[in-house]
């Protein structure tokens, strides 16, 4: 290691994105991207944005984005939080709430950027363990804590909590920082964003990387009450404060805008998930009643890791999670095009034939 190193950079253990082929030879279902493209509206919107303005800074405050979102949830603008995808929101929200003599917890098996920014920031953490089906357990979540963090439908499971449960668990926790991580709740399920009209330990944040089709955009936000959102500012403002660059921003209005298009794509991968978890019944292949873009599977007799090498021989790309000890044997499986999903039963019955 280089002698110059700090010590968080010697310790860390960084986040594994999923792969990035450089070729488009196989079929990507690895990253959990949306299969189809962003609406023509975005993309005539970003040619017209991509003019000589592009020479001056863009608005600090994304007040556009901002007011945009802040309609369409029915929220106020001090309401919303605009950052470069939800990653970069939530290593801001680390900061803004939790501090090393704090305890925050989340499950043992979620979005594993969490224990990351836990690490980074040296935010003492535990990791609740799921119950045998995967799903959350709110009563084994310890008191005292200074936040709770999950993601709603989870990753890499896929398993969706009803407003109605996570409201009690507002209600019985009213000095935990609640922070629900939308990032797949379009899928067909319902948002808690109405729930922090009511509720100030609530802050829920969403992407527009999944279900608008924009992850080459990163384009995140948070939505709560107004002092949580002057706390991200704050950190923000202390960091970076030309967050989202201006075609992001022109993008993300239109994203909001076009809501019907999105809907509608939406709409086929929710008919292809669901199509094919009835497959996988049918063929006796365990997976998790997904609710989100992906599905979690585990083929009987084959560890994962193999598993996830047969699928590439095949030419396709999914995710395995080796290192994890619970999953080491699931593979995680975006939801693609019909035409992709022909492709991947016929290549699991092949794996299973095998």
């Amino acid at each position: 290691m280089n002698r110059f190193w700090s010590n968080i950079a010697r310790e860390i253990t960084p986040y594994v994105p999923g792969e990035q082929p450089r070729d488009k030879v196989r079929i990507k279902l690895n990253t959990n991207e949306n299969p189809y493209p962003p609406s023509p509206g975005v993309i005539e919107c970003l040619k017209e944005a991509a003019n000589e303005d592009i020479r001056l800074y863009p608005d600090t405050e994304s007040r556009a984005f901002c007011e945009t979102v802040a309609r369409y949830y029915g929220l106020s603008p001090r309401q919303v939080f605009p950052g470069n995808g939800s990653d970069e929101v939530l290593a801001f929200l680390f900061q803004a709430f939790f501090s090393p003599h704090n305890l925050v917890a989340f499950p043992d098996v979620t979005y594993s950027f969490y224990p990351v920014y836990a690490n980074l920031y040296r935010i003492p953490y535990r990791e609740i363990p799921l119950r045998e089906d995967f799903t959350i357990d709110f009563s084994a979540y310890p008191q005292g804590l200074k936040g709770i963090l999950f993601a709603n439908p989870n990753a890499p499971t896929g398993i969706y909590i009803p407003p109605e449960e996570i409201e009690c668990l507002l209600k019985s926790r009213p000095d935990t920082l609640i922070v629900v991580d939308e990032a797949y709740v379009d899928f067909g399920n319902e948002s808690v964003v109405p729930l922090v009209n009511r509720y100030d330990n609530l802050l829920v944040v969403q992407t527009l990387s999944k279900s608008r089709s924009l992850a080459g955009m990163r384009i995140g936000l948070a939505m709560g009450h107004p002092q949580l959102i002057e706390a991200l500012n704050r950190i923000k403002n202390s960091f970076n404060s030309y967050t989202m660059d201006r075609l992001a921003q022109a993008a993300a209005v239109r994203a909001y805008e076009d809501d019907g298009y999105y809907r509608e794509i939406n709409s086929k991968i929710i008919r292809e998930r669901e199509s094919f978890k009835k497959t996988l019944g049918e063929m006796g292949i365990p997976c998790t009643d997904s609710k989100s873009n992906f599905v979690f599977i585990t083929l009987p007799g084959i560890k994962g890791p193999d598993a996830l090498n047969l699928f590439r021989e095949q030419g396709i790309l999914v995710r395995n999670f080796a290192k994890i000890p619970r999953i080491a044997d699931w593979l995680r499986i975006t939801i693609g095009t019909k035409d992709d999903m022909v492709r991947v039963v016929e290549a699991i019955k092949k794996i299973v034939e095998r």
